[in-house]
């Protein structure tokens, strides 16, 4: 019986790519594995027939002398072209297969395989902290003291999880192989020893402060170096001050998120500050000065024009935040609200109403030249 084309077994076109390849595969291996299919050999022989065509297609040169050759580059023995190695070695190239698409819900990633017996310790997980600053502590740069929750390593047993003066013995399950075989039709999958979790090696007496995990739960302090000019939402990474791993792994990092508190008299926006100020009508109208603080517990002089406009905005240059990792500085921008006076007296209304016979539209440029063009709309 002839075999059937490799692509037309995975169901995709001939320049399909390599993800399209292995998605297709990955669907149709699932459907008919011979585990959610017991007994079916039409199934097992599908299996087969779909593992042999993506081993071919998933490689290059494989790939490269099937479509030149077809079936006939891997038929008797043959070495394909140019001597390029190529064989019909289909069990030997199963396990790799499995490995690569079905690898991640199998217990493994590729990262925990072991060379030469023993098992790959676990790193401990990565940790966050939520830490809220004020606006002064990112001006000035500050350390802050943190108290975080973690697993640390077991001073006990330094680690390992064995009860001090106590060994280890290899585990007899995975004979300290760390994984275990087991027959699946006619492949062999290969599966994280459930015994010793992949350790290989089992513990004699597990420490009794820890239960043999080689960690426990602790409050740490930790400093915390706020540089110059971060901001909202910046992320700090402490490295190797995470969990720690289980039964000695390296420990995880540990991830400090920044957010800054609002504050009374500013707002920030990157490296400037913006704050609004009201003044008095008079103050808009003849002109002066105020001061108001900035945040590096100084004061800045702010001067008002004559003529000064509500929403009118005022330049501090260099009163800004700094800027991270930098020497450059920010602005301050003050804007000015005028204020309406309110419960006027006999004498202030008195004053204000002769001001009102006395002023003409060059005093009120804007309103003036508004209320003209109503005027026209109405005589219209």
């Amino acid at each position: 019986m002839s075999k059937r084309d490799f692509y037309e077994v995975l169901g995709v076109q001939k320049g399909a790519d390599d993800a399209a390849l292995k998605s297709a595969y990955r669907k149709l291996a699932m459907q008919h594995h011979p585990d959610r299919n017991p007994g079916n050999s039409e199934s097992e022989a599908k299996f087969k027939e779909l593992s042999e065509a993506y081993d071919t297609l998933k490689d290059g040169q494989k790939r490269a002398a099937y479509d030149r050759f077809g079936h006939a580059a891997f038929e008797n023995g043959a070495r394909g072209p140019a001597g390029s190695g190529f064989g019909n070695d289909f069990n030997s190239s199963m396990s790799d297969i499995f490995d690569d698409i079905f690898g991640d819900f199998m217990g493994g990633n590729g990262g925990g395989r072991r060379s030469g017996g023993g098992a790959a310790k676990l790193r401990g997980a990565d940790l966050r902290y939520n830490l809220e600053i004020s606006l002064e502590e990112s001006f000035e740069g500050s350390t802050v003291e943190i108290d975080v929750p973690t697993l640390v390593g077991c001073t006990t047993c330094d680690g390992s999880g064995a009860k001090p003066g106590t060994g280890t013995h290899t585990c007899r399950q995975c004979n300290g192989h760390g994984k275990v075989r087991a027959a699946q039709g006619f492949f062999t999958i290969e599966r994280t020893c459930p015994v010793c979790q992949g350790r290989g090696q089992m513990m004699d007496s597990p420490c009794t402060d820890c239960a043999g995990q080689g960690r426990r739960q602790e409050n740490r302090k930790l400093s915390v170096d706020i540089p110059k000019g971060i901001e909202d939402g910046t992320r700090i990474r402490l490295a190797n001050e995470g969990e720690a791993g289980l039964r000695g792994g390296p420990p995880g990092d540990l991830y400090i998120f920044i957010s800054l508190r609002p504050h009374d008299l500013f707002q920030r926006d990157g490296a400037d500050l913006y704050a609004r100020v009201p003044i008095a009508m008079t103050t808009a109208a003849l002109g002066g000065e105020f001061e108001v603080p900035t945040l590096d517990s100084a004061r800045a002089k702010v001067k008002v024009a004559a003529g000064t406009q509500p929403g009118q905005r005022v330049r501090l240059k260099g009163k800004g935040m700094p800027v991270l990792r930098s020497k450059d500085v920010g602005d301050m921008y003050v804007q000015l609200d005028i204020e309406t006076p309110q419960a006027l007296s006999r004498k202030q209304r008195e004053l204000l109403e002769e001001f009102a016979k006395l002023e003409t539209q060059e005093n009120s440029p804007t309103s003036g030249g508004f209320f003209d063009k109503l005027k026209k709309m109405f005589e219209a």
